[in-house]
């Protein structure tokens, strides 16, 4: 849908932005316009996308709700949980994966893969934007991804191939993306989305973009989908998303990584989430909330 709509969508915005040269617009369609005129085309598609997806949001629901039939499994269930429980669980997550992706950052700073920036953006006046990014994000997508979706999922595969079935989603949804560089000789041209959609499915076909990046985004929704199950509840899954996205948002501010670095782009690629090293760091925070799941298993949290 949103390869068919984006050069028409494409267009539409140009021609405001035209209108916006000649013409005085209100405050709001003016900065609308302005917007228009600096955007690439693969801009317009994402946006298309994002609303593709929310015209389908009441179709998915509706399917929801005819599948929610017969009676719950353990696994399908989710557990209430007090707030105070919740707020442990997230606040544990949110250390553990925030804080062994910072660990990972300041390692490869000592190394020389990543340096210091000269002159960074006040973490002060962006924090609050990271925060909300934190927040907003791993609340939608833990309801979508590790509650409706897997729940739905497990109704009708075991739990192995259910969490892994979600997170193969989860990973490729996140590289739904066109690589950079990536230029469309015309825009405007009706078939222009289908030849940006063919970009973006090409770089799937690059064997270390899977063992570097695509790799990573599997193991972290594997993660996630295993705290959802082993807890009855999504809190700690928001938790972990949470604490690597403000991680890796914030370290992103502060450092810059060093071009043609010897352990590129297999060991790290081209930040904290791609190459071998952090998705050795994933298999660590594995093994901590392994431990530290067992004070929040289900039979505890249920009693």
């Amino acid at each position: 849908m949103a390869a068919v709509i984006s050069p028409w969508v494409y267009q539409a915005c140009k021609q405001l932005a035209a209108t916006a040269e000649v013409a005085d617009l209100p405050g709001a369609v003016e900065w609308l316009a302005n917007e228009c005129a600096r955007a690439k085309f693969s801009l317009f598609f994402d946006r298309s996308l994002l609303l593709c997806a929310v015209v389908g949001l009441p179709f998915l629901m509706r399917r929801i709700r005819k599948l929610r039939v017969g009676a719950m499994s353990e696994e399908t269930s989710r557990i209430k949980v007090s707030w105070k429980l919740a707020a442990v669980q997230i606040l544990t997550g949110c250390v553990i994966a925030g804080g062994l992706l910072w660990a990972l950052g300041e390692v490869l700073e000592a190394v020389g893969i990543y340096r210091a920036k000269i002159n960074p953006p006040p973490l002060g006046k962006l924090l609050p934007k990271i925060l909300i990014t934190a927040v907003v994000a791993s609340l939608l997508e833990e309801w979508l991804f590790r509650g409706v979706l897997l729940g739905l999922w497990l109704r009708f595969a075991r739990p192995v191939a259910a969490c892994i079935g979600i997170s193969l989603l989860f990973a490729f949804l996140h590289f739904l993306t066109p690589p950079k560089g990536t230029v469309i000789a015309d825009p405007s041209h009706p078939l222009a989305g289908f030849e940006l959609l063919g970009k973006i499915l090409l770089h799937f076909t690059n064997p270390m973009f899977f063992i570097t990046d695509f790799a990573t985004l599997l193991a972290i929704g594997l993660i996630l989908a295993w705290a959802r199950l082993r807890t009855g509840a999504l809190w700690f899954s928001i938790g972990l998303h949470a604490g690597w996205i403000l991680s890796f948002k914030a370290f992103n501010l502060l450092y810059r990584k060093v071009p043609d670095h010897f352990l590129s782009p297999w060991g790290v690629g081209d930040n904290l989430r791609s190459g071998l090293l952090p998705l050795v760091t994933l298999g660590l925070t594995a093994v901590v909330c392994h431990f530290a799941l067992q004070r929040f298993a289900v039979n505890r949290a249920s009693r």
